[in-house]
């Protein structure tokens, strides 16, 4: 058990040093400790993107979910590759308007366009309320790692405080070029660790195909939708395909990857590289349906990849996938803490409490923002128990109502400040009633995610339609910065009588 412990130490350890090789690196500027100074390039871009997109909630709660509920999660095949095409299609228009007029953040994307403070106050509280369950779930799953691994030796409460401690070292030290860094690193060893684990585990049953066979005569219903259960039918797998990959893709860590890469042409790579890295969900199929046959009623079904690993596995072969595990938590987490703490300093304190503030002392806020989040969701790790998938989907829920408003900043000049207000206001209460308030939590089978967005849609469209925008020069300025990109990145589509401005002129 002490071997295993020092190994999961060992890849715990390596963000501290990249941390500080990396700082030597930065600039004492918000723009270098949040965005980069939006020069990120491919490889790392990538990296970095798939390590934050993946998680505890990936690597473990993929295999929970398997083992529980049955072939529902095969629809993180389809929502990766919806993942991709976003980060392709809307994410490459924010990272346009972002270089443009110096966003950060999404509230200044929103707050920019539909030239409304309270959407902007809005928008940055959504944010930080159904980031931190998310990130609760980060250390929450690193913690299991640890405490399975140590034979019970590190309680669950010492292993979580330890995985906040060592992101907040790093992160405080080398901000998002440090994240970038490790997540080459971690990225890799997730994608094989999770692979190789259900090849090996799998071999405990006879191989795949025996182990399928064994499961289609003991357990039939595992293989086939609604699952064991009888609670996730094509309704859910159409929600999760849905709220996983839109939730996901609105997050504020997404965005600052956003906004953080250098070239508009690194976005074209992303759907091909992020459906290629779905395949890592056929290691979870292999060891959830394994510990279906070789470790039944499991109480915690959170653990059961790493008590699969501990019971079959090599003793270094075991601590090796495990680390790789620590690597999803802590890739994910250290993303989070730092795109909350960016929210807190620029949308709150910059714009509210100091306008003033010099880049030091900027910096030095988001900085502590890291501790005060990290700390709000180790109290929730504690004192909010919950299977991993429960909670992320639950989280993501929320994020995901901000697609509305985005869609509409970048493409539709009626797009109404109202309309977005209230659409919004609409979806998350939708999603919060659903969820905690109303007797019947997923009507027709579709999670409370899902309506949230279709009231939220419904509401943003028809007082779009309705109301009438007066600000004319904000609506003119974003209608030429989206002429501009089109006259950049596709000018095909561009009728021969419309020039492109100065700026798209003197890029070329």
């Amino acid at each position: 058990m002490t071997g295993s412990i020092l190994i999961i130490a060992a890849f715990m350890i390596i963000p501290l040093i990249v941390g500080l090789v990396s700082a030597r690196k930065s600039q004492t500027t918000s723009e270098d400790f949040f965005v980069q100074g939006r020069a990120m390039g491919s490889i790392a871009v990538f990296f970095t993107v798939a390590a934050t997109w993946w998680s505890a909630f990936a690597f473990l709660g993929s295999n929970a979910t398997f083992y529980t509920s049955g072939p529902i999660y095969l629809t993180a095949l389809a929502w990766n590759l919806l993942f991709g095409f976003m980060y392709y299609w809307v994410g490459k228009r924010v990272w346009y308007l972002g270089k443009r007029f110096d966003y950060l953040t999404p509230s200044d994307l929103m707050g920019d366009f539909y030239n409304s403070e309270a959407l902007r106050i809005l928008v940055a509280v959504i944010t930080l309320i159904f980031t931190v369950p998310y990130l609760q779930i980060q250390l929450t799953g690193g913690a299991y790692l640890i405490e399975v691994a140590s034979g019970g030796v590190v309680p669950f409460w010492l292993a979580a405080l330890l995985f906040y401690f060592i992101i907040i070292v790093y992160v405080w030290v080398g901000g998002i070029r440090a994240i970038a860094w490790t997540d080459v690193i971690y990225g890799a060893l997730l994608f094989f660790g999770m692979m190789y684990a259900g090849y090996y585990i799998a071999g405990q049953a006879g191989g795949p195909t025996s182990m399928f066979a064994q499961l289609a005569s003991d357990s039939p219903a595992h293989l086939t939708l609604p699952g064991p259960n009888g609670n996730m039918g094509y309704s859910m797998w159409f929600s999760l395909f849905v709220i996983v990959a839109i939730g996901a893709f609105m997050g504020p860590q997404i965005w600052l990857r956003m906004y953080s890469v250098k070239s508009g042409k690194l976005f074209g790579l992303m759907p091909f590289l992020l459906g290629l890295a779905a395949f890592a969900y056929f290691g979870s199929v292999l060891t959830g349906y394994t510990g279906v046959l070789l470790e039944p009623g499991l109480e915690n079904a959170d653990q059961i990849l790493p008590v699969m690993l501990m019971n079959y596995a090599p003793y270094l072969l075991a601590s090796l996938i495990m680390a790789a595990g620590a690597a999803a938590a802590m890739s994910t987490a250290n993303s989070q803490i730092h795109a909350v703490s960016t929210v807190v300093t620029m949308d709150i304190y910059k714009r509210y409490v100091n306008p003033q503030a010099d880049q030091k002392r900027i910096v030095h806020i988001g900085r502590l923002s890291l501790v005060g989040f990290s700390l709000a969701a180790y109290i929730l790790a504690l004192t909010v128990p919950g299977l991993l998938v429960t909670i992320g989907i639950a989280a993501l829920a929320g994020t995901a109502q901000l697609i509305v408003p985005t869609l509409g900043a970048i493409t539709w000049r009626k797009a109404h400040p109202q309309a977005a207000f209230w659409g919004l206001i609409l979806g998350i209460v939708t999603v919060l009633w659903l969820s905690y308030g109303a007797s019947v939590s997923n009507p027709l089978g579709l999670h409370a995610g899902i309506w949230g967005l279709i009231l939220n849609a419904s509401a943003f469209v028809i007082l779009s339609l309705a109301l009438q925008r007066k600000d004319a020069d904000v609506v003119e300025r974003f209608a030429q910065a989206r002429r501009d990109y089109t006259a950049e990145y596709h000018p095909e589509q561009l009728e021969d009588d419309v020039a492109p401005s100065p700026q798209v002129i003197e890029a070329r």
